[in-house]
């Protein structure tokens, strides 16, 4: 028998005994717990449906890696915190991994990251008529994922469903190199892409569901793309919902008259943001005095909202885009913020809506917006949203339908984890407490036995939510 060339740690003091390290436990995971996502994955049909857009050109008998298991492996890598195609070097033995991809936890290694680039970028650098197919394909995945949220809740809900609300947002994908379509951004002070991201909430639910991710380029203006978005979600969602309301809430980025147009057209309520400028300023002037003297009488901040009713005034004949034919209501909130150490200082913000509330209750609506802020830091700094290295502009969208793809799949967990400690828990606590587990693999004719650590302490929570999914508590 030939001796192992496996080395060891020891740790001669600072423990009771002399302590050994090795790394020489074949059969078992750092990720055991990913069996769940990958269950909760066959039970909707998540990846299946959404891989079902990709053809594969490659000759059959040739491919030792297909297409659905590329893109599952790509899926709950990073879900699973290992974000690049290079990662594959180090993973792609996990057993549990290769099970939950399709694998099989005693074949072969998953693909290597040349496999996963390939995947990414394929047929882009080939004839224009193959590039034009793998965008209609990307582009038809992305419908798909609209598609599969929309369908799921309407399962979930049904007639329970009285008012669905649309959140867009853009945000900032920093590139470093030579990617398509990345350009400098002045906002965002770097070169980047900005992506567009759709969040749907029903009724006065605390979640946000993830069923846009679009890239864009890094020039991109804030509607770019944004009103072929709205067209078809509200179709969707009338589908889904008859009876239920949709509102519609956009930042100042959004504004304009197109939008307001659009909106209107559709018939639905919007809250959208307004940049200030100086006549709009001076209209709701009389509200920045009434809250100064709020100030003066309390010493501290102090907030007043109003309405006006505000059209901007008719631009040159070369810019009517600019102009709105009639006027608006605007919600007005006046504030005289206090800081230690600094002059009290104006932050008045503006809101256009079609709806009929209160002032007040009209900006606690636009404000909770900015819920969505939360769902955009957690793929970024939970699912690293941002990793669009790949040098061709469809492999990067493809990658960021991936990680849009293990988000909704984290949401669905949440959703399962109602009523425990981790409804509200982010994707990196889910992740810590849920996925990464250490694992013992035993495989036999008939089963697979995952063996977790008798010390684990989440045990009830994790039986509770495999339970949740559909697993059997024997």
């Amino acid at each position: 028998m030939a001796e192992s060339t496996r080395q060891s740690v020891m740790f001669a003091a600072g423990f009771s005994k002399p302590l050994t390290v090795q790394f020489d436990a074949d059969s078992q995971s750092s990720d055991g717990g990913l069996v769940l996502l990958g269950a909760l994955d066959q039970g909707i049909g998540l990846s299946a449906r959404l891989v079902r857009c990709l053809v594969d050109p490659r000759e059959p008998l040739k491919v030792r890696h297909g297409i659905p298991e590329l893109f599952r492996q790509r899926v709950f890598s990073i879900a699973a915190g290992y974000a690049d195609c290079n990662d594959a070097a180090v993973v792609g033995d996990d057993p549990v991994l290769k099970e939950v991809c399709g694998r099989g936890s005693n074949g072969e290694a998953l693909a290597s990251q040349s496999t996963l680039s390939r995947f990414e970028n394929a047929w882009v650098k080939g004839k224009k008529a193959n590039r034009l197919r793998r965008a209609r394909e990307i582009a038809v995945m992305g419908r798909e994922l609209e598609d599969f949220v929309v369908e799921h809740h309407k399962e979930r809900l049904g007639r329970r469903a009285k008012l669905v609300t649309i959140d867009l947002d853009p945000t900032d994908d920093p590139t470093h190199g030579q990617q398509a379509f990345t350009f400098f951004n002045g906002h965002y002070d770097t070169w980047c892409y900005l992506p567009l991201l759709g969040f749907l909430t029903f009724n006065n639910e605390p979640e946000q569901f993830l069923c846009v991710s679009r890239l864009r380029p890094g020039n991109a203006t804030a509607s770019r793309n944004a009103f072929p978005v709205m067209r078809r979600l509200v179709a969707k969602l009338r589908r889904a919902f008859p009876k239920a309301t949709i509102r519609v809430r956009l930042d100042g980025g959004f504004a304009c008259p197109r939008t307001f147009a659009l909106l209107e057209e559709l018939g639905v309520e919007y809250v959208v943001g307004l940049p200030g400028n100086k006549r709009l300023d001076k209209i709701a002037g009389r509200f920045r005095r009434e809250a100064r003297e709020l100030h003066k009488a309390s010493g501290k901040a102090a907030q007043v909202f109003g309405e006006v009713l505000y059209r901007p005034k008719k631009k040159a004949k070369k810019k009517p885009w600019l102009s709105w034919p009639r006027r608006r209501r605007v919600v007005v909130k006046a504030e005289i913020v206090t800081l230690a150490g600094s002059e009290p200082r104006d932050n008045t913000r503006y809101v256009v809506t079609n709806m009929d509330l209160r002032p007040e209750a009209i900006y606690n609506l636009y404000r909770g917006r900015g819920d969505s802020e939360n769902r955009i830091k957690e793929l970024h700094h939970g699912l690293e949203f941002d990793r669009t290295s790949c040098s061709g502009y469809l492999g990067n969208q493809l990658r960021l339908l991936a990680t849009a793809t293990a988000y909704v799949l984290f949401q669905e967990l949440r959703l399962r984890l109602n009523r425990t400690e981790l409804a509200r828990a982010q994707v990196s606590t889910l992740r810590d407490r849920l996925l990464k587990i250490g694992a013992r693999v035993v495989r036999s004719v008939r089963r697979i036995v995952l063996h977790f650590p008798a010390a684990y302490p989440w045990q009830e929570l994790w039986r509770s939510v495999a339970g949740e999914i559909g697993a059997a508590l024997t």
